[in-house]
């Protein structure tokens, strides 16, 4: 039997998920200590249930919305940009891709080599590396796809997927107590001065009461920057440049904010600004998770779940001992550390959810917040996609 859910059923099943994910996190100590994001406590528990009555019922979901709350996410990420917070955290940028870029290379490194040594096919268990832990499920089918076409590869879909599924639950579950130990290790708390003063009293907004017309204004800013996106995004498509679809939506949101602050003829409200990104982000998670098919990781031969293992180990030593210590070694580069488990090993969203989670917890952590989704979104992207080609031709 087939329990089938329109749009608004959807949603319905999204916030029911997502509510027993909040309600078991404050009645489970260690999940609430560690930092697990909600919508991933709740996907997951809803990800087993249809797991357990695989055969006997199974769900079918309208996942219309999922594409818009990502896109209102990024679209709140540019939103909460300045310049000011730019002039600081640019050179960050830039180091933060370089690193982000080595942890590519060494993802494809491990993959390789252990396929090597279990003598599984080197490109099926490239599919276990930057693949799918940096790349995702998007990076993931793309690649399976070139590889079936171009090398004649059996099962290389369901492959990725898999390891996608296990990446996107492996980075979730150990960002937040990567970046717990390293904060009670140090001792590390924000510097809200440096906060304050390098933002312009942007803290200090956050603590404001919000109105109706600011969250009518809110959305009405939010909504033109995706409707603004999407138009840019077209144009982009029909000139053969390909982005992800979120990054238009994203860099309107960053002009909005600063034509905000620098002519003041409007204002962007930060605190309507965060609560309906998080609403998005957890929407969508709640639905991406909701919709994990679990038992496609029994279907992974040892090999595989030897790289997956070997994967989840380096991303937890690569954010402890290379992200944190070169990222500053203070509060900011801790959740940076836990939001890079996120990314990569899933996707940019669940980065983000992971420092939402730490951030509620331990403090506000603006220089991280810019620089994980602006590296995330899209350079990334980039330097991934040479890295994997660059790998299969040496591997096939």
């Amino acid at each position: 039997m087939i329990l089938k859910f329109d749009l608004i059923g959807t949603v319905a099943v999204a916030s029911l998920v997502l509510w027993c994910g909040l309600f078991i996190r404050d009645k489970i100590t260690p999940l609430k200590e560690y930092n697990i994001p909600a919508p991933v406590i709740g996907g997951i528990l809803f990800a087993l249930l249809r797991w357990t009555l695989l055969g006997k019922v199974d769900f079918e979901f309208e996942m219309i919305l999922q594409s818009p709350l990502m896109i209102a996410f990024f679209t709140t990420v540019g939103l909460g940009a300045s310049l000011k917070l730019l002039k600081k955290g640019g050179p960050q940028v830039l180091l933060f891709l370089g690193l982000a870029s080595i942890l590519v290379t060494l993802q494809n490194v491990v993959a390789a080599g252990v396929a090597k040594l279990t003598g599984l096919h080197p490109l099926l268990g490239l599919l276990a590396g930057s693949v799918t832990m940096s790349g995702g499920h998007g990076t993931g089918a793309t690649f399976a796809r070139t590889f079936t076409l171009n090398y004649g590869l059996v099962g290389a879909m369901e492959l990725a997927m898999a390891a996608a599924t296990f990446g996107l639950v492996a980075g979730s579950i150990i960002g937040g107590p990567v970046a717990r130990r390293l904060i009670r290790k140090y001792d590390l708390k924000p510097d809200m001065d440096s906060i304050e003063g390098e933002d312009g009293g942007v803290v200090l907004e956050h603590h404001g009461h919000a109105t109706v017309n600011d969250v009518l204004i809110t959305i009405l800013q939010i909504s033109c920057a995706m409707y603004l996106g999407a138009l840019a995004y077209g144009k982009l498509m029909g000139l053969g440049i390909t982005l992800p679809t979120y990054l238009c939506a994203l860099f309107v949101g960053i002009v909005i904010r600063n034509v905000s602050d620098f002519s003041g003829l409007y204002k962007v409200h930060l605190k309507c600004v965060d609560y309906i990104g998080s609403v998005a982000l957890s929407l969508f998670l709640a639905m991406a998770l909701m919709s994990l098919k679990l038992w496609q990781l029994m279907d992974l031969a040892g090999p595989m779940i030897a790289i997956l293992l070997g994967e989840t180990a380096l991303m937890a030593f690569f954010a402890t001992f290379i992200t944190f210590p070169l990222m500053g070694k203070d509060f900011e580069a801790a959740i940076m550390a836990g939001g890079h488990c996120g990314f990569g090993m899933g996707a940019t969203p669940n980065a983000v959810a992971n420092m939402e989670a730490l951030s509620s917890h331990y403090g506000p952590a603006p220089r991280a917040f810019f620089v994980i989704p602006i590296v995330g979104a899209f350079f990334i992207d980039i330097v991934n996609a040479f890295v994997i080609q660059g790998f299969a031709m040496f591997l096939s």
